[in-house]
C-alpha cells in the first residue's frame, strides 16, 4: 500500500485573496478540515500553503479578528511538505513527525499536485491491515482447534477431572443429569 491508494485526490482549493469567512464556508459545505491555498501569477497557478479548520478557528477567535476582514493567504506560514505518490505510508509517518504536520501535500511525477494525505487517513489505513491480521490470526487459531478436538489422553485411557474442579454450572449440569 502506497500513498497514492490512500490519499484524498478531490483537494479543495482557494485562492489566497479568499477571506477567511468564505475557507470556513467551504470547508463546512464541503466537510473538509484542510484546503489548498494558491497564488495565480502569469507563469500560472501554484500551491503556497494549506489551511486548516484549527488554523482558523485558532487564528480568528485568539486575536478576535472579523473573518471577513482577512484573506486566507495571511493563515499561509511555514514552509509545503509534499510526498510522492508511491511514498509508504511509513514515509508519510516521517514526513510529519520531522515536520510538525498532520497534512502532507501529494505529488505526481511532474510534482503536479494530486492529492492530499491526512494523519487520519493514515491510522484508518493502519487500522484496517490490523484487523485483517486480526481475522488471519482468529482463523488460524480456528483452524488449529478444529484439527486437535480429540481428547488427551494418557497410555490410551482419556484423561479425566473430578466433578469438583468444573465450575459451579457445570457441576449442577452434571448432577442433574
Amino acid at each position: 500500500m502506497n500513498i497514492g491508494s490512500i490519499c484524498t485526490r478531490d483537494v479543495i482549493t482557494v485562492d489566497q485573496e479568499g477571506s477567511l469567512q468564505e475557507v470556513a464556508q467551504n470547508m463546512l459545505d464541503k466537510h473538509v478540515g484542510a484546503v489548498v491555498v494558491t497564488s495565480s501569477t502569469l507563469q500560472g497557478t501554484s500551491v503556497i500553503g494549506v489551511v486548516t479548520d484549527r488554523d482558523l478557528a485558532l487564528h480568528v477567535l485568539t486575536q478576535k479578528h472579523n473573518g471577513n476582514s482577512i484573506n486566507v493567504g495571511s493563515l499561509c506560514s511555514g514552509r509545503l511538505v509534499a510526498i510522492p505518490l508511491d511514498a509508504s505510508l511509513s514515509d508519510a509517518v516521517l514526513a510529519m513527525e520531522s515536520e510538525g504536520v498532520r497534512r502532507l501535500l501529494v505529488t505526481g511525477d511532474q510534482k503536479e499536485l494530486v492529492g492530499l494525505v491526512s494523519l487520519d487517513d493514515l491510522i484508518e489505513a493502519w487500522a484496517t491491515d490490523m484487523s485483517r491480521l486480526a481475522q488471519s490470526l482468529k482463523k488460524a487459531r480456528a483452524r488449529e482447534i478444529r484439527a486437535n478436538l480429540s481428547p488427551l489422553t494418557y497410555a490410551g485411557m482419556p484423561l479425566t477431572l473430578p466433578n469438583e474442579a468444573l465450575y459451579p454450572s457445570w457441576q449442577a449440569s452434571l448432577q442433574a443429569a
